[in-house]
């Protein structure tokens, strides 16, 4: 799962370790799968066409220009199969972070980016006056559970984009969407923060960490004990990749967040903590580098994946799946490896926190998380597409795209809620065989690959009353309370990690802001391209430094070299925007 970003560079996101931004708790990873009966699946087709008068009867094929996508090519497995059984649709997946950025180039060259678009904010600001996005105002209005989020949701989103969108019609949806609040934070544990195997953090006596050099020395002793998995696997404290890197080394980025300092979406020279300070990435008290200093550290410590600089995310997937890293700092990155029932062994991974820590944390993206979901202004039969849109807000959609399908997945309660099956509690992680009937293949193998919802799994089920989001099930919860979470509970004195850190001040949360901050000029985004590539390029030469000389030169050298590169106009670019933040955040507080 990836999210990339907050608007999801890791789709969040991004999604992702279910490969939508999924963040798991101290349980079972969500799920994704369908055993829905094909003859409910083909009346609903029937009623669909004739209640919309739509016609299915000929084969649709949307090509998805998908940003968020992990995966290229044919959507297959069991999540292909609902879809054409269901709609007689078959998407087809371009995903720019498997085929490289210049896809993004390529096809808005030649006029015609894809039917179905899943792109970042600051490109729809591009698409929109190029006449690539087509306006969806009547077509969101006449849907049946769209429409019910045009007000709150999309409206507002929409009219952000005055430059390009004077009229505020709606050419877009945006990604992720929550039901909560402009204000509310309502996960159990913040997005980033330190994470680790609670076994194996308790066999090494568990020390009391203060700082990042207790983080190194506990994460040595850990390799130490264990240096593989029972079966032969190498353990690696930490491991680093390099295809999720931005504007900056996206690994130094995230972990930035634990010292109060975040990087905007969008900006490249710049970090912002929840005061509305600006700091310069190459400022020498920059978070920025005192986490590249860790790194460093950690490297020369042996404790870093020596694969690091040549693995991409599929391959950390892998070791995460396989217990073979200390060191997690995604909140659903617990998703590869956590179970209800190795939870009752005390077995997962939680979060450890560290005393000089303060972490920076956005509250639910109600508005939406940086990316959106549009129509290109030649798409093919966009009244089918638009009703696939539609069913995928449903309680359907969303059940099927966030926990599976009913039987296989998860059951009902006698209380009409819903609770996890034994399958569906590590579905994820075992890649369970799925049904001939349903699609065959793996269940991780067949879960969507567009890696993106409009909205999100914090939405509330209206036959539940309860998130969409397993974790948050009365009976995940009460299932929950397993040796691993009752051990956690009881060492911290807290019911979750985001309590510990509320009840001890180690946590700003701050409104999520997702709006337009404005488009590069074409002399400001070239020099943004070379200063990123230059930035991420000597990042990960400093983690990998023979000595701190190097080390220091690499960056000495850096703070010199970017400003020929034209870092000053870029800095005063990117401060544009992060006020911009600021002064949403004040108003969003303001109105609570």
């Amino acid at each position: 799962m990836r999210k990339r970003s907050k608007a999801v560079k890791k789709s969040m996101l991004l999604l992702f370790a279910c490969i939508f931004m999924v963040s798991v708790a101290l349980t079972g990873c969500k799920s994704t799968s369908e055993n829905t009966d094909t003859s409910t699946m083909e009346s609903s087709k029937s009623s669909s066409q004739a209640g919309n008068a739509i016609d299915h009867s000929k084969p649709l094929t949307i090509t998805v220009f998908d940003n968020a996508a992990n995966y290229q090519g044919e959507q297959t497995g069991w999540y292909g199969k609902l879809l054409k059984d269901k709609f007689n649709i078959t998407l087809n997946i371009l995903a720019p972070q498997v085929a490289g950025d210049q896809l993004y180039k390529t096809r808005t060259a030649a006029g015609d980016l894809g039917d179905l678009l899943i792109v970042d904010n600051s490109q729809l600001e591009e698409l929109i006056p190029a006449g690539l996005i087509m306006d969806i105002t009547d077509k969101v209005k006449n849907t049946k559970y769209l429409s019910k989020y045009v007000d709150n949701h999309f409206k507002p989103f929409n009219t952000a984009f005055d430059k390009v969108n004077p009229k505020g019609n709606i050419y877009a949806m945006p990604t992720f969407e929550a039901d909560t609040s402009p204000t509310t934070f309502s996960e159990e544990i913040p997005y980033s923060s330190p994470i680790m195997p609670w076994d194996y953090y308790k066999g090494v006596g568990a020390p009391k960490l203060n700082n990042l050099t207790d983080l190194l020395n506990v994460l040595k002793k850990m390799k130490e004990k264990y240096p593989k998995t029972p079966d032969g696997k190498p353990i690696v404290p930490i491991t680093l990749w390099k295809d999720w890197d931005g504007g900056g080394m996206e690994n130094v980025r995230w972990l930035s967040n634990w010292y109060g300092y975040e990087q905007p979406d969008g900006t490249t020279t710049i970090q912002l903590n929840a005061k509305g300070d600006i700091v310069p990435l190459i400022d020498d008290s920059s978070m920025y580098k005192k986490i590249l200093q860790f790194y460093f550290t950690a490297n020369q410590m042996g404790l870093v994946d020596p694969d690091s600089a040549s693995q991409d995310w599929n391959k950390v997937a892998e070791k995460l799946t396989n217990k073979q890293v200390l060191l997690l700092w995604y909140s659903w990155q617990r998703g590869f490896y956590n179970s209800i029932e190795r939870g009752k062994n005390g077995d997962g991974n939680v979060a450890v926190p560290i005393a000089d820590t303060h972490i920076i944390q956005n509250s639910d993206a109600y508005y939406g998380n940086g990316r959106v979901f549009a129509l290109g202004s030649k798409a093919k039969d966009p009244d089918r597409i638009m009703e696939f849109l539609d069913w995928m807000v449903s309680p359907e959609g969303l059940r099927y795209y966030t926990n599976g399908f009913e039987g296989f997945n998860y059951e009902k309660t006698a209380d009409g809620k819903f609770k996890l099956t034994e399958v569906g509690q590590t579905a994820f992680q075992k890649n369970t065989p799925v049904p001939a009937e349903y699609g065959g293949g793996g269940y991780q193998d067949g879960q969507s690959k567009l890696n993106s919802m409009i909205m999100s799994d914090f939405v509330k089920d209206p036959d539940t009353g309860e998130f969409y989001n397993n974790n948050y099930w009365s009976a995940t919860i009460e299932a929950n309370k397993t040796v691993l979470t009752t051990d956690w509970q009881n060492t911290y004195n807290a019911k979750n990690a985001t309590g510990y850190y509320l009840k001890n001040k180690m946590i700003d949360i701050v409104p999520n802001i997702n709006t337009s901050l404005g488009s590069d000029s074409s002399d400001i985004k070239n020099k943004r391209s070379q200063i990123s590539n230059y930035v991420k390029n000597t990042s990960w030469k400093m983690v990998f430094a023979k000595n701190q000389a190097e080390f220091d030169q690499l960056w000495a050298k850096m703070k010199t070299d970017v400003v020929g590169l034209g870092w000053n106009d870029v800095v005063t670019a990117d401060t544009a925007k992060a006020q911009k933040i600021v002064k949403m955040r004040a108003d969003a507080s303001a109105s609570k």
